[in-house]
């Protein structure tokens, strides 16, 4: 999402919501997001999974290294040992090969998602082992640019959602759903809004 999408996304959610409104005119509009489509982008999600975005950063960094291009066929061909010694754990080496393997035996398509709507695209990315709902709202969110989504896995959209809510705990996400279901059709400017206010916002 671009800066001018998210500004009218913002104003909208902004007369829909009172929270948003007072807390939009203390933190500002969050920054664009934008992330490449494909494999690469799937490959950065599975290594990103329980990690840091900085030290996700560097391993995604090391990976790529040792690709001599992003590809299923490249990324196949890799030892285990030389993706565990980049900083893949044994596990996510498993989903990242698993991944690659569904590529290339045509199991798993990834440029027919773009075609799909949300809740069939979410389906076929979480056929593949590795990559449950969190990773195919992440990937239609920012690869795709779906306008329409909230990750409600996401701890930190939780607990900002819970603070911006005033809620003496953080909400479960059948919870969350319910809560921001009248911020449609821009939940994913909603979700980019509550990171950026988890960030600037004190416990």
């Amino acid at each position: 999402m671009d800066t001018q999408i998210i500004n009218t996304g913002m104003n909208a959610l902004a007369t829909v919501d009172q929270d948003i409104e007072l807390a939009f005119k203390t933190t500002g509009p969050p920054p664009p997001r934008l992330r490449p489509q494909g494999l690469e982008a799937f490959l950065s999600i599975i290594i990103s999974q329980q990690l840091s975005t900085q030290v996700a950063k560097v391993i995604m960094q090391r990976v790529t290294d040792l690709l001599p291009e992003v590809s299923a066929q490249a990324l196949i061909k890799l030892e285990d040992k030389q993706l565990h010694e980049a900083g893949l754990s044994y596990r996510k080496i498993e989903y990242a090969k698993g991944l690659a393997d569904a590529i290339l035996s045509g199991n798993f398509n990834i440029n027919e998602l773009e075609k799909m709507d949300n809740d069939v695209a979410i389906n076929a990315i979480t056929s593949i082992r590795g990559l449950g709902r969190w990773s195919a709202e992440i990937y239609l969110m920012f690869s795709l640019q779906r306008q329409d989504i909230f990750p409600a896995d996401d701890l930190a959209l939780l607990v900002a959602l819970g603070r911006l809510k005033n809620l003496p705990a953080k909400p479960t996400p059948a919870q969350a759903r319910d809560l921001i279901e009248h911020w449609s059709p821009w939940r994913s400017v909603g979700s980019l809004f509550l990171w950026h206010y988890y960030r600037g916002i004190p416990a």
